[in-house]
């Protein structure tokens, strides 16, 4: 039972959470005054009695003393029951176990930090061993120019101990830089320390601004995880330093790692600056179901076309130019980056109506690679249910690609016809009328069936391969797109499209059809009872591993049956004591 530890918000490994002490600390945070010396209750010669399992209360913020018995260092997690501190286990990073505790301490992390592979698969080797709902606290590694790239892989605590250390002997620390004291005119920074003049600051000072520094850089760090934003910050801050950018680097690698602790909707834009933001989860998840979950259902021929500045698509200047010389002739389905390809139906499902991207005009050689592999996969998925193929792109770019993939096809032969002259534009008279002229003769498809398309490909995009037609087979939409209401044939509302983030809320009666078909099923598990507004974690049973925050669950008990939206993911779910698990939006008692 973790007692004084909860997590309230999430930003992928990164949490907000709170460490509950006589003055509640908000984490990620600084933990040094938590007690006077920690060190102090450790000693040479305390070894663990067999069988002991007590736990001390407090956090050793600092590295074992020498002569420390190896089982102390491994697993010691002994209580002293009227010592109203969390308890934590000193671990290593190699074989690290639960052991009960609120908090867990890495022993080996000096070794680790400096090298991006190391730190992190030793922070995900811990972080995969231990509860969700236990804080991680690193000792003695802490900088303000580190502590970013360490909260975003999972790590929750810290101590002034790099800092103070750095300060004393003479090294000013920045966000972007270590500076030798002695080789700074004047000082680059406004805190209490830094008051003094230059002349009389000394290095006691330059410790002080050390500290003041960490914990600045801890509340930037706090806001971006609430805004939804700490990778967006961390593209940027890990360019100071060659392992901070190798470890963001690494940590993409993880897939299994932050996919599972990545939301699959949320209110923040992505911020689309560097080539690093290709590798973010969200882009490659997006990239990965548009590529094996979504199944083109129009007889129409395919038109491929650029993105818009203005999301969604569909309500750019240059997008209603389109649409105006398609006539609904064409199914549209747009090229960007560093979203890939997107299908007209997910125009505006998380992150396709998300992102703000750098624009030049020019694109790197990662960016065409990318969006050429995205297309491929996507072509090879869906190409035998075109017709063919109109590629309505400009040279730059967007041509290039789409070429790429055409000489490489492997397949039988693309019939591609391009509708933008060399050198022209999209939006040119000319290009809009050889546009309409290449879907001449072609019918036009109906308001409902585009409708209809649309809630199937949802439900294929956020539930699974064929979810859409299992489910939606035989439906009638009403209200006009994009806020799409969905009803049986006997008028019972199912779902609702949400505009915000293109998902699928869905009604009791839409969640007791989910759970009779072969879509698959996001279930959460409950004791016996009827829940209101929310479940709390100590409430799961049990939760299917696939849930990822954001998610339409159904949530099913002895006493109810409900459906809402999940807070966490499954394995989170299951497994913490603390802290809600789902918001439920409808539930009937049994």
């Amino acid at each position: 039972m973790t007692d004084y530890f909860e997590v309230h918000e999430r930003d992928g490994a990164a949490r907000v959470g709170e460490l509950r002490l006589e003055s509640p600390r908000t984490t990620p945070a600084l933990v040094d005054d938590v007690v006077e010396d920690a060190g102090s209750l450790w000693s040479a010669d305390r070894e663990v009695p067999e069988g002991d399992d007590s736990t001390l209360t407090v956090l050793p913020h600092r590295s074992f003393p020498g002569g420390t018995a190896e089982e102390v260092q491994e697993s010691f997690a002994v209580e002293y029951p009227d010592v109203g501190y969390p308890s934590v286990a000193v671990i290593s990073s190699e074989g690290a176990a639960d052991h009960g505790t609120d908090a867990y301490a890495v022993s080996d992390v000096q070794s680790i930090t400096g090298h991006g592979a190391a730190l992190v698969e030793a922070v995900v080797s811990v972080r995969e061993a231990i509860p969700a709902d236990t804080a991680l606290l690193f000792s003695g590694v802490a900088t303000p120019r580190n502590v970013a790239l360490l909260a975003y892989a999972g790590v929750d605590l810290f101590d002034e101990t790099a800092a103070v250390v750095k300060g004393t002997q003479g090294r000013y620390l920045t966000t972007d830089e270590a500076y030798f004291l002695e080789d700074l005119e004047e000082l680059p920074c406004s805190c209490p320390a830094c008051q003094k003049p230059r002349e009389e600051f000394t290095r006691e000072d330059c410790a002080e601004h050390n500290v003041n520094a960490l914990e600045a850089e801890l509340g930037i760090v706090r806001r971006r995880i609430r805004d939804g934003r700490l990778r967006d910050y961390l593209e940027g801050q890990a360019r100071h330093d060659q392992w901070l950018t190798a470890a963001m680097r690494e940590l993409d690698s993880q897939w299994g790692y932050l996919e599972e602790r990545t939301p699959i909707l949320r209110d923040a834009q992505i911020s689309a600056a560097s080539e690093d933001t290709l590798r973010r989860v969200e882009i490659q998840r997006y990239a990965d179901r548009v590529t094996s979950r979504y199944r083109n259902r129009f007889a129409n021929p395919l038109v491929l076309a650029p993105c818009s500045a203005a999301k969604p698509y569909s309500e750019s200047q240059s997008h209603r130019q389109f649409h105006d010389a398609i006539q609904w002739r064409g199914h549209l389905v747009s090229m960007t980056s560093p979203i890939g390809v997107v299908p007209q139906e997910l125009e505006t499902t998380y992150p396709a109506q998300h992102y703000d991207t750098v624009v030049t005009g020019r694109w790197s050689a990662d960016e065409k690679e990318f969006v050429a592999k995205v297309l491929r996969r996507y072509l090879e998925r869906n190409a035998d249910t075109y017709p063919y193929v109109v590629a309505h792109v400009p040279d730059e770019g967007y041509r290039d690609i789409v070429e790429r993939v055409e000489d490489g096809w492997e397949g039988e032969d693309l019939d591609i016809t391009y509708t933008v002259p060399r050198g022209g534009h999209p939006t040119d008279e000319e290009s809009l009328s050889n546009l309409a002229e290449a879907l001449s003769g072609e019918l036009k498809y109906s308001k409902r069936e585009r409708e209809h398309n649309t809630v199937r490909a949802i439900a294929d995009y956020l539930l699974g391969d064929g979810a859409g037609d299992e489910l939606f087979d035989d439906i009638q939409t009403t209200s006009r797109y994009p806020k799409i209401q969905v009803r049986d044939r006997e008028d019972t509302q199912l779902a609702t499209m949400v505009p915000q983030y293109g998902t699928l809320s869905f009604t009791l009666e839409g969640a007791k059809r989910w759970v009779e078909t072969d879509a698959p099923v996001r279930r959460v598990e409950i004791d016996g009872f009827v829940p209101h507004g929310s479940v709390l974690a100590p409430g799961v049973v049990d939760a299917d591993e696939d849930i990822r925050v954001g998610d339409e669950v159904v949530v099913e008990g002895p006493k109810a049956f409900g459906v809402g939206r999940a807070e966490m993911f499954g394995r989170e779910m299951a497994g913490s004591t603390r802290g809600i698990a789902c918001e439920i939006r409808h539930v009937e008692e049994k």
